[in-house]
């Protein structure tokens, strides 16, 4: 079984992460992990945490001379801003002045605050923002980063680009793989069009003088796959089902979308589904057009996947909105954190993480193998088995 975890605070000493169902023999390079953190931590609009941590990633176990052992692999990323924490977020017990604690009980609306701290009885919500902090998604790009690495021997590529911003455009962008793959390494938003990123820089340095925040789309995009990953016969098989729960778990996403999503359901089926072709040349079926985003009944159709994620607005404002102090009950402006403007560029590099994770999970169910050379035997014989279909 594929699966991982994370753990750690977002002012704890560092976030680690176990990854567990990596054959033996996939290679693995810290230098192209830390690369994955380096793009979640780009895009205008973040804050002035990202100043402060230059994330890197340190591999504990499960790897030897730059390939993985078929064992767990372990990984820990420092936090930089520890050092301005290490009484608060002190793991023994010890004795705070109330003014240095840092102690947070006025929630932030549209953050886990309340909700987290009425679950499990905080009195002081710093206990739930912690954990619910969007800095625990860098340990899920280092484990992203090792699917990525396990996916790519079978040709699997996966970009992720931002489609919209703050309604902008109104009409999110329609782009070929060529020209999300064309976007460079510094597009300041990671947008394919120049004139319409342009325009959300112009919104965004707009939202920052308000105090404000603003949400917007990204879209993940994988190409390679083979038919019949996932399965029709069973809910939790299904892999659209698998891609909509990693990618609605990506903090501030509150919608989910593959392929054509949710404008499929305002058109007739002769404009929805696509229709089927034979290449004879290339022994295979092909879909004039991919509507459905790569997948069908649950399971890929060797079709590009396409998978969008709606982000809501950042939920901690410097324009404060209206919260109650828990211990008083009187109306008082929400706590402020460090916080981004936006952080749809990011979303979307956490996006491809998650996405690489499921199809990298997808592959370790159809060609199982205890080592990368055997499970791409049995992916080689699978691929003729299509060729004879």
């Amino acid at each position: 079984m594929f699966r991982f975890t994370t753990a750690g605070e977002s002012h704890g000493r560092a976030l680690v992460a176990i990854v567990e169902g990596l054959p033996a023999g996939v290679p693995i390079a810290v230098e192209l992990i830390d690369r994955e953190l380096e793009r979640r931590q780009w895009g205008y609009g973040r804050g002035g945490r990202m100043k402060i941590e230059r994330d890197r990633v340190e591999i504990l176990s499960g790897v030897r001379h730059g390939e993985t052992l078929g064992s767990p692999v372990a990984l820990l990323i420092e936090n930089k801003d520890w050092t301005n924490w290490t009484d608060v977020m002190a793991t023994e017990a010890r004795e705070i002045a109330p003014e240095k604690s840092r102690r947070v009980k006025r929630p932030r609306p549209g953050h886990a605050d309340l909700a987290g701290g009425q679950k499990f009885g905080a009195r002081d919500l710093r206990n739930i923002l912690e954990r619910a902090s969007a800095r625990e998604t860098a340990a899920r790009v280092a484990c992203g980063a090792l699917a990525k690495g396990l996916l790519a021997p079978f040709g699997v590529e996966i970009r992720g680009h931002v489609v919209q911003l703050g309604g902008v455009p109104a009409v999110p962008l329609e782009l070929s793989w060529d020209e999300v793959a064309a976007i460079p390494d510094d597009a300041p938003l990671r947008c394919a069009d120049a004139t319409v990123q342009e325009q959300m820089v112009a919104l965004i340095d707009e939202t920052k003088r308000a105090g404000d925040t603003l949400g917007g789309v990204f879209e993940v995009v994988a190409r390679g796959l083979v038919p019949g990953l996932g399965s029709h016969t069973a809910w939790d098989a299904k892999l659209d089902g698998q891609l909509a729960q990693a990618v609605m778990s990506i903090p501030a996403v509150k919608a989910v979308a593959i392929g054509a999503g949710v404008e499929a359901s305002a058109l007739p089926g002769s404009q929805v589904h696509d229709e089927i072709s034979y290449d004879g040349e290339a022994r295979g079926f092909k879909r004039r057009t991919n509507r459905a985003g790569g997948l069908e009944g649950g399971i890929t159709n060797g079709e590009e996947l396409r998978v969008r994620g709606h982000l809501k607005p950042i939920s901690t404002l410097r324009r404060a909105l209206r919260s109650v102090d828990i211990d008083t009950k009187e109306e008082e402006a929400a706590a402020f954190e460090r916080s981004d403007i936006t952080a749809v560029p990011a979303a979307g590099v956490i996006g491809e993480a998650m996405v690489a994770l499921v199809l990298a999970g997808a592959m370790r169910d159809k060609f199982g193998g205890d080592s990368l050379a055997e499970m791409k035997r049995n992916f080689d014989g699978y691929r003729e088995q299509l060729r004879g279909y």
